[in-house]
């Protein structure tokens, strides 16, 4: 038989450790028992003994009013419990899985939208992905036109002493061991090995020359568009 009864807090225990729960769960619910006067889902207890109970279900709730007795000792004395029976404790543990089996295959329904949730979402972040890289791509071109400008513009400032002093007709004449005496003068770092590399990659050419200095920077390993321009700068001053 299962009796409805207002059951004293302090002599109920649970089987169930506390920490299960999170505190801020049970302090949440604690503040509500003591507005409401009460919780709306009964404990479902069993009889240990003389006037003392152990949680057959409703452990968080069972916190819950404890915690709530801790701060309103007075409005939580007392709470809502079914009593069970001895002899039906295994028929109620029984009814009590059942319902908990249903609860939780009813949750796992309902969860299904959430996961649709994040397709608009997971669509959102390819867009901002999609938007940043397309942002990148812009400012890479920028600075690509912005260094050819500057090729363009110091191709035009070259003095015109005869073809011998032209920047493009030095790196296409001059030996490994010139090449890196002009490349020392000029401060430009790995001048040595830099000098190999414009020699190696010159006698690659099917001319055996550099069409241009977009060229140069291509053809040479490890030659960048900052070095190409200081060798530009100082060569054509010389």
């Amino acid at each position: 038989m299962i009796n409805f009864s207002l059951v004293d807090v302090k002599s109920i225990a649970s089987n169930e450790p506390r920490s299960n729960f999170a505190e801020s769960d049970l302090e949440n619910l604690a503040d509500i028992i003591i507005e409401t006067g009460g919780i709306i889902r009964p404990l479902v207890v069993k009889v240990t003994g003389v006037e003392s109970y152990t949680v057959v279900d409703g452990h968080f709730e069972y916190y819950a009013a404890v915690r709530a007795r801790e701060k309103n000792p007075r409005q939580g004395e007392m709470v809502n419990a079914f009593v069970i029976a001895p002899k039906l404790e295994n028929l109620v543990v029984k009814q009590v899985a059942s319902l908990k089996g249903i609860d939780s295959s009813t949750k796992q329904v309902t969860s299904k939208p959430e996961t649709t949730k994040l397709e608009p979402r997971l669509a959102n972040l390819e867009l901002r992905l999609e938007k940043q890289f397309n942002e990148f791509k812009s400012e890479f071109l920028q600075e690509r036109q912005r260094i050819d400008s500057q090729f363009k513009q110091l191709e035009n400032l070259i003095p015109q002493k005869g073809e011998q002093s032209n920047p493009l007709t030095l790196l296409n004449t001059l030996d490994k061991d010139e090449l890196s005496i002009k490349l020392q003068r000029s401060r430009i770092y790995g001048a040595e090995k830099l000098a190999k590399a414009i020699e190696d990659a010159r006698h690659k050419k099917p001319k055996q020359e550099f069409e241009d200095y977009r060229d140069v920077v291509k053809s040479v390993k490890n030659l960048g568009d900052k070095t190409i321009l200081t060798i530009i700068d100082e060569w054509s001053r010389n």
